[in-house]
């Protein structure tokens, strides 16, 4: 399965009044069987510490591997909610920009699975690796 091409611009104007929004999350490229976004590390997204704030990695992921599922089922007929995530941190940064992407695994009719890595974005340096879970769901009339 494909994922649907649309306009990053079409995607940033569903994100007012959302948590992507309020972490500053922009989508960067859809492929084929992958979608990738950017998230800044700043006083939104790190904790206490000064680190990036697992909760934020975690809410990045969620956010690629749902928006690859949206794009992979018939808007109309279905829609896609997260069933599971898990989250590897692996690596910590303080300062800069972190890039999620999320690949298909399993495309079912009624889950899909994805694999996600996130990454500083100057370095490549791996800081979380994961996967997400959707289900698919049908709308009631």
């Amino acid at each position: 399965m494909k994922l649907k091409q649309v306009p990053l611009e079409q995607l940033h104007e569903l994100n007012p009044g959302t948590l992507m929004e309020a972490l500053e999350i922009r989508y960067l490229e859809i492929g084929d069987n992958f979608v990738k976004a950017s998230m800044p590390v700043n006083e939104k997204t790190r904790q206490p510490m000064g680190l990036l704030h697992g909760g934020a990695s975690a809410a990045l992921m969620e956010t690629v591997g749902s928006l690859g599922s949206v794009l992979l089922i018939d808007p109309l007929t279905h829609y896609a909610v997260g069933l599971d995530i898990a989250a590897n941190h692996v690596g910590a940064v303080r300062e800069g920009m972190v890039i999620a992407t999320a690949k298909l695994v399993h495309a079912g009719r009624k889950t899909h699975l994805w694999t996600i890595e996130v990454r500083e974005a100057l370095s490549e340096r791996l800081i979380c690796h994961g996967k997400h879970t959707v289900m698919v769901l049908p709308k009631e009339d």
